[in-house]
């Protein structure tokens, strides 16, 4: 029988769960990485970069949808806890945007609502073996995205593997 006790401990699954991180911890390490970076950049996306279509208010179908999916609590979580708060937020008439990274290392996670389905933008442009995959978007119906799991499971994977944006955006 091999001995695994010098084996590396394997890395936690992001699973939208904290680790036991509270907002102040989580303010103060956002605060040390910003002074230590020497940062000016902003935690809000200035309202001259906003697209024209961009607003501070999701529409009413957008709103209910997100929060019966617990979308946004989940996105908080993993920018207080992997992102140490450096992530931006936007809210579109129809959808959210959670943005980090700068220049050529920009990602985002988009999600979107359209005809009562939450929407969740891919990474991959042909069609995975997920039922609800379209080629460009993993399109949850309310039968999937009040499933907790399920929209937990599909954050996780998108924070994993995020849209990468080119740098001219």
């Amino acid at each position: 029988m091999a001995d695994r006790s010098n084996q590396r401990p394997k890395k936690s699954p992001i699973l939208g769960q904290g680790h036991g991180l509270s907002d102040v911890e989580g303010a103060m390490i956002q605060q040390m990485i910003r002074e230590g970076s020497n940062s000016s950049r902003q935690l809000s996306i200035p309202e001259q970069d906003l697209a024209q279509e961009a607003t501070t208010h999701l529409s009413p179908e957008a709103e209910m949808v997100i929060e019966a999916s617990r979308a946004r609590d989940i996105l908080h979580m993993f920018n207080r806890d992997y992102l140490y708060g450096q992530g931006r937020f936007d809210e579109y008439r129809d959808g959210l945007l959670l943005k980090w990274g700068d220049g050529y290392s920009r990602k985002h996670i988009w999600l979107s609502v359209a005809e009562g389905k939450l929407l969740f933008e891919t990474s991959h442009t042909k069609q995975c073996d997920k039922p609800y995959c379209n080629g460009t978007h993993h399109v949850l119906s309310r039968e999937h995205y009040t499933n907790l799991n399920i929209v937990n499971s599909e954050l996780a994977e998108l924070f994993r593997r995020p849209v990468y944006e080119p740098p001219d955006d």
